[in-house]
C-alpha cells in the first residue's frame, strides 16, 4: 500500500502537477460543498503519468479523430477529469465542432464545480464540457462505452488502412473503480472484449476497497485481477498508486501487447495524505475545511485556494501537446495523400466523419404493395436495413444473441470478430446491458451503431438507453415481439409498459410502425437524423400491408402522426399505432358501412407529432371531436394526452398471458367488433 510517510512535496515538477490535480480537487469539492475528493486525490499520479507520458492527444484539436480516447467510467471523481482538461490547456469547440478560442475548462470553471450552468457538473457530460468523450455516473457504462470505442477503433482500422496509410491505431483507456467491477454492465463488457482480443482497450482499475457505506469487504471480496484473467485480459498489478516508475512500465506493457486487453490494478489509497485517507468519509463528501488545510499542510502546499504554481500548467500542456500536436499533423498530410491513392474511400471516409450520408443514400428502400396477409415488420425491418446498410457501411450492429429473431443480421456480411475486425454483423451474446453501452461507445466514434432485442427485454439494457439520449447519440435500438402479439411465449416476454416508459424518456423517438412501408419510412427517418436515439418497435406476428391507394400514404410517418382514412366531418377519431392500426382500420370500414363518419389515425411516434406546430396538431385531433378511441396492446398511461376526458381506450391493464396471439387478441378486447363497440360508447358520452 502507500507510504503515507513521504506526503511532502519534493520540489519535483512531477509532484508539483500531481498535488496540483489533488488540491484543486480537495477545493473544487469543499468550495461545492458537494462531491467526490477522495478518489482524484488517490489517482492524480495515475493520471499525470498516462496523460504526460503515454496519451495521444492534440489539446487544440480535441475531436482528432484518431486520438487516443480517455474515459473516466469512475464519474464522481469529475473533479480529476476536469483538472486534467485545465492543465493540459484542451480548447474548447461548439457543438457544431468549431473552435471557440476558449479553455474548455478554465480555473474558474473549476471554481463553479457542480454550480448552475457550469461546465464542470456533478458528473462528466458528454457535449456539455469539451473533452469528455462520454457521459459517466452510472458505474460501469464508462467501461462498456470503452470497449465500443475500441470496436469503432478496429473496425475503421480494419477499413479504412491501407499499406502505408496507417489512419486509425488509437488507443482507448477507462479509468474504473470499486463500483464498476461489482455491477454486472462491466463484467459483460470485459467478457465480449476478451473474446474479442482487443488489444487496444486499456482499462485501469482503483482498487482502493472503499465504498460509500465503508470497506468493499462488506460486500466485494473476490480477486479481480483473477477474475479478468478468466476473461482472458493481460493482468498488471501496481502496488502503490504513487509509483510513477511502476505506473509507467504498466503503461509500456499496454503498450506491447497485441493479442489482448490489459487490466492494470491500482492499489491506491482514497483522500492520500489527508486526515481521513483510507477512509469512506474520504469518498462521497468534502473533506472539511480543517482536514483540507490539514492535508495542504502535509503536502507543504501553500495555504492558497485553487492554487496552481508558476510553470505547472504549461509544462503540463507542452508535454500532451508535444506529443500529440505532432501526430495529428502526421496523421492529416497522410489524409491528404490517402484521398489522392484512395479518393473513393477517402469520400466515404469524409462523410462519416462528418456524420453526412452518400447520395442516393436510401435509393434501395423497398416500397411494399399491398397485402391482406402481409409480414412482420420485424421481416420488413430487417429486408430496410439491408437495403440502407449497401449505401451506407458504417450503420452497424447486431443483436444479443437474437438475430435470427430480431432480422437485424447484414445479408452476406462477415461477422465482427477477433480474426475479422473488418465484419459488420456483431454478436453481442446474451448481454443486453453491455450491448447497449457499447452500441453507445461505437456511436461515440462516428460509426451509426445498433442494437437489438425483444421489446421486454429492454428492462435490462435501459440505463444505456437513457444515457444515449442524455448524449443525443444517434443510436438505434430495434426491440421486435412488441406486444402481447408474441402469444405462446406468455407474459415473460410479452411488454405492456415498456412503451410508456420509452416514451417518458426525453429526447428519444420511439416509434413502433403499423405495416411494411411505415417500417420503410421509419428508416428513412431515422437514417437522415442522426442527432437523437431512436427506439423502433417491431411485431413477431404479420401485419397486412395496407392499400396506400386507398389509404394516406406512410410518409406521415415523418410527422409522428397522420390521417391515415377519413370521412368528411368525423364523429369519432381511431387513434393506433402498429398492429392496432389494420384493427382501427376495420373498425373504421364497419362504422362507415353502419353510415358512422370516422376517421382513423395512425399514430407511430408520439415524439414526432409533439414536435408539429399547433395548426398541424389540430388537423389531425381537432378538438371539436372528443370521441376517440386509442387502440393499442400496451398500457394505458399516457393516452389520455390524446383521447381527453370524454375519450377511451383499448388498452392493457394487466400482464398478458400463453396463448396463441388470436385468443389473447380475443380476451383482451382487440378485435373489430370490440373496437366498433368502444367506438360507439365514446360517441354517446
Amino acid at each position: 500500500m502507500t507510504d503515507t510517510t513521504s506526503l511532502h512535496e519534493d520540489g519535483s515538477p512531477e509532484r508539483l502537477a500531481i498535488d496540483t490535480i489533488r488540491t484543486l480537487s480537495m477545493d473544487a469539492v469543499q468550495k461545492a460543498n458537494s462531491g467526490h475528493p477522495g478518489t482524484p486525490m488517490a489517482l492524480a499520479p495515475v493520471g499525470w503519468t498516462l496523460w504526460t507520458k503515454f496519451l495521444r492527444y492534440d489539446p487544440g484539436t480535441p475531436d482528432w479523430p484518431n486520438r487516443d480516447r480517455f474515459v473516466l467510467s469512475v464519474g464522481h471523481a469529475s473533479m480529476l477529469l476536469y483538472s486534467l482538461l485545465h492543465l493540459a490547456g484542451v480548447k474548447e469547440i461548439d457543438r457544431n465542432g468549431k473552435p471557440t478560442g476558449q479553455p474548455a475548462v478554465s480555473l474558474a470553471d473549476i471554481e463553479s464545480f457542480r454550480q448552475l450552468g457550469s461546465k464542470t457538473p456533478g458528473h462528466p457530460e458528454y457535449r456539455h464540457t469539451t473533452g469528455v468523450e462520454t457521459t459517466t455516473g452510472p458505474l460501469g457504462q464508462g467501461c462498456g462505452n470503452s470497449v465500443g470505442m475500441a470496436i469503432a477503433e478496429r473496425w475503421l482500422a480494419a477499413r479504412y488502412n491501407k499499406p502505408g496509410f496507417t489512419l486509425f491505431d488509437h488507443d482507448v483507456y477507462a479509468l474504473c473503480g470499486d463500483g464498476d467491477m461489482m455491477e454486472g454492465v462491466s463484467s459483460e463488457a470485459a467478457s465480449l472484449a476478451g473474446h474479442l482480443r482487443l488489444s487496444n482497450l486499456c482499462w485501469i482499475y482503483d482498487a482502493n476497497q472503499i465504498s460509500i457505506e465503508g470497506s468493499t469487504d462488506l460486500a466485494f471480496d473476490e480477486d479481480v485481477g483473477k477474475r479478468f484473467q478468466a476473461y482472458g485480459w493481460n493482468v498488471i498489478h501496481v502496488d502503490d498508486a504513487n509509483d510513477i516508475a511502476a505506473l509507467t512500465a504498466a503503461f509500456e506493457a499496454f503498450r506491447k501487447t497485441d493479442d489482448r486487453p490489459t487490466f492494470i490494478v491500482v492499489h491506491s489509497v482514497i483522500g492520500w495524505g489527508s486526515p481521513r485517507a483510507g477512509s469512506e468519509k474520504a469518498h462521497g463528501e468534502p473533506l472539511g475545511v480543517e482536514n483540507v488545510a490539514k492535508t495542504k499542510e502535509a503536502y507543504g502546499w501553500p495555504a492558497k485556494d485553487f492554487y496552481v504554481p508558476d510553470g505547472v500548467q504549461s509544462a503540463f500542456e507542452g508535454a500532451v501537446a508535444g506529443r500529440g500536436r505532432p501526430l495529428r499533423e502526421e496523421w492529416q498530410a497522410t489524409l491528404a495523400k490517402y484521398e489522392e491513392v484512395e479518393p473513393e474511400l477517402y469520400e466515404e471516409l469524409d462523410l462519416l466523419l462528418a456524420g453526412k450520408l452518400p447520395d442516393g443514400w436510401d435509393a434501395d428502400i423497398p416500397t411494399f404493395g399491398a397485402d391482406e396477409k402481409g409480414v412482420a415488420s420485424r421481416d420488413a425491418g430487417g429486408k430496410v436495413l439491408n437495403a440502407i446498410a449497401k449505401r451506407v457501411p458504417w450503420l452497424i450492429g447486431g443483436s444479443a444473441d437474437l438475430a435470427p429473431s430480431t432480422k437485424t443480421d447484414i445479408k452476406g456480411a462477415a461477422s465482427f470478430e477477433a480474426n475479422d475486425y473488418g465484419g459488420s454483423n456483431f454478436h453481442f451474446g446474451v448481454r443486453e446491458h453491455a450491448m447497449g453501452a457499447v452500441v453507445n461507445g461505437m456511436t461515440l466514434s462516428h460509426l451509426r451503431g445498433y442494437g437489438s432485442t425483444f421489446f421486454v427485454f429492454l428492462d435490462y439494457m435501459r440505463p444505456p438507453v437513457r444515457l444515449s439520449a442524455l448524449m443525443e447519440l444517434g443510436a438505434t435500438w430495434i426491440y421486435t415481439h412488441d406486444s402481447i402479439g408474441v402469444g405462446e411465449d406468455g407474459p415473460t416476454h410479452q411488454p405492456i409498459e415498456q412503451l410508456a416508459m420509452m416514451r417518458a424518456t426525453p429526447g428519444i423517438d420511439t416509434i413502433r410502425p403499423a405495416d411494411a412501408n411505415e417500417v420503410a419510412e421509419a428508416w428513412r427517418a431515422i437514417v437522415r437524423d442522426g442527432q437523437h436515439p431512436t427506439a423502433l418497435v417491431l411485431s413477431r406476428q404479420a401485419l397486412p400491408t395496407l392499400d396506400r391507394g386507398k389509404y394516406a400514404s406512410a410518409a406521415g410517418l415523418a410527422k409522428g402522426a397522420y390521417i391515415l382514412a377519413d370521412s368528411p366531418d368525423p364523429r369519432v377519431i381511431l387513434i393506433a399505432t402498429g398492429s392496432e392500426v389494420s384493427l382501427a382500420v376495420g373498425a373504421y370500414e364497419q362504422l362507415k358501412a353502419e353510415g358512422i363518419a370516422a376517421r382513423v389515425v395512425s399514430m407511430p411516434s408520439w415524439y414526432r407529432f409533439e414536435l408539429q406546430d399547433a395548426a398541424y396538431k389540430e388537423s389531425v385531433l381537432p378538438a371539436k371531436v372528443t370521441a376517440r378511441v386509442a387502440i393499442e396492446m400496451g398500457g394505458e398511461f399516457g393516452w389520455d394526452r390524446y383521447v381527453g376526458s370524454k375519450g377511451r381506450t383499448i388498452t392493457m391493464s394487466t400482464f398478458g398471458a400463453s396463448a396463441p396471439a388470436t385468443k389473447l387478441a380475443d380476451k383482451y378486447g382487440f378485435t373489430v367488433e370490440n373496437a366498433v363497440r368502444v367506438a360507439k360508447e365514446a360517441m354517446r358520452g
